[in-house]
């Protein structure tokens, strides 16, 4: 059930330690069912917010205002530290977020994350029209091209070929190369846990080491056989992978 309240459409669920979740550019909600329903149950409150991707005014229609908008979200609802998981897109915001609002996060979890490299996000999008090409496209993003159902590719093909929606992708993809977070990163102290698929074609494994390199407090797992969407192709081992971490890390 998603619940709406002033400008928020969001799911929640369970009690405890917030995690927000960001989903990415073609990431529906859904891309985190299995996180939503393991963290309940370890003590988190899991929270997922729509984010305004295709809804925002185009001057706001970037990574800054992205992160600005999540920050208003939480003191709308009252949290006092979060941690904020985001996948592609969504981890880019997170870490934007972790720059900006450190004093609202207890830890961060990005897998599959921008905000280093984009090679995947801009280049290719404008071939609208073309279903074959939007289905390879959309398998590539995972290592198993049999997750990229006719329903995932169906709305990746609604986006490329809907005018507007496909000029604010191209606007965010040109915005998250804009916001490269490399000399950031050093001063972030904040907990950061890694995710990464070993075979990411969208952002490679060099990426996520650099992630790692470069962030002072940070740890990196990495997920055999997985592309791009480790929560979704392998949902039980990011659980296992994630849950082991914030209670090593006492988060």
């Amino acid at each position: 059930m998603l619940k709406k309240e002033k400008k928020y459409t969001y799911f929640e669920s369970g009690e405890g330690t917030p995690i927000i979740v960001l989903h990415g550019l073609m990431g529906g909600l859904s891309n985190f069912d299995a996180v939503a329903t393991f963290f309940p149950e370890k003590g988190y409150k899991v929270v997922i917010p729509e984010l305004p991707l295709y809804t925002q005014n185009i001057l706001k229609t970037n990574v800054k205002a992205f992160s600005k908008f999540v920050k208003d979200f939480i003191i709308h609802k009252g949290f006092d530290k979060v941690i904020l998981l985001g996948n592609s897109l969504g981890g880019h915001i997170a870490l934007y977020h972790a720059k900006m609002y450190p004093e609202l996060m207890k830890g961060l979890v990005i897998t599959g994350s921008s905000g280093l490299y984009e090679s995947g996000m801009g280049e290719s999008y404008p071939k609208r029209g073309d279903y074959e090409y939007i289905k390879k496209k959309s398998e590539d993003v995972f290592y198993n091209p049999e997750i990229a159902t006719k329903e995932i590719v169906d709305e990746v093909f609604a986006t490329v070929n809907d005018r507007i929606k496909l000029l604010k992708t191209l606007t965010i993809a040109k915005s998250a190369i804009r916001h490269n977070m490399g000399n950031d990163l050093p001063k972030m102290k904040i907990p950061t846990c890694i995710i990464w698929g070993k075979n990411d074609k969208v952002t490679p494994p060099e990426v996520a080491e650099e992630f790692d390199k470069l962030l002072p407090n940070s740890e990196l797992f990495w997920i055999d056989k997985c592309g791009h969407a480790a929560m979704m192709e392998h949902p039980d081992e990011f659980n296992r992978l994630l849950y082991h971490w914030l209670v090593k890390n006492n988060i």
